[in-house]
């Protein structure tokens, strides 16, 4: 019975964590998709814009957490949307930011 359990949980684990990431990539569809490239492919709309997936090779994506929460806005041009995320949709962000980094 311990077995079957801990094997539940174990598989239940990425399980549990892609209502995470599917809700970050809506976010990021939203509020980057029109200047980055957001998934595992594909060229950014604005070329000057990196690409999501590469954002590993700069920053640990977790470090982005404080960024996020106060709204990213160094660098970035005066067409940036203004977008303050709340705590959750920063977790759901950084949770989908992770799944498509190229390793």
């Amino acid at each position: 019975m311990r077995l079957l359990l801990a094997a539940l949980l174990l598989t239940s684990a990425p399980a549990l964590a892609q209502p995470a990431v599917d809700r970050g990539e809506k976010l990021a569809q939203l509020n980057c998709g029109p200047c980055h490239a957001i998934g595992k492919g594909g060229d950014s709309p604005n070329a000057k814009a990196p690409h999501f997936r590469d954002l590993s090779k700069k920053y640990p994506i977790k470090d982005l957490e404080e960024a996020l929460a106060e709204g990213i806005m160094v660098g970035h041009t005066p067409d940036m949307p203004q977008w303050r995320a709340t705590p959750a949709q920063i977790e759901d962000l950084l949770a989908f930011l992770e799944s498509v980094q190229t390793k």
